[in-house]
């Protein structure tokens, strides 16, 4: 599932390397189209890792992501994973 959020650039973190050939790493944007403010963590896989680099913190920023989740021994998670990152002008 393919979705869209605006936002101001909140946070970044580091590049994981989880194993030879997996990265990752999180980002989190406040979002600016809800009544309260909503403070949302992406993350970036593999080759997608560098795609926050160009931009500052405070800058708005426009985050194209899926919708992912998975069950490991019993237990539900979701990630959302972004595939663009694209800036406001």
């Amino acid at each position: 599932m393919a979705y869209e959020v605006k936002g101001i650039l909140y946070a970044t973190g580091e590049i994981t390397q989880r194993s030879e050939k997996f990265s990752t790493r999180q980002f989190t944007i406040k979002t600016t189209e809800e009544k309260y403010e909503q403070y949302i963590t992406f993350e970036l896989i593999n080759d997608k890792t560098s795609l926050i680099d160009a931009f500052g913190i405070g800058e708005e920023i426009t985050v194209s992501f899926n919708l992912k989740g998975r069950e490991w021994k019993e237990k539900f998670f979701n990630t959302l994973e972004a595939w663009k990152v694209q800036g406001i002008f």
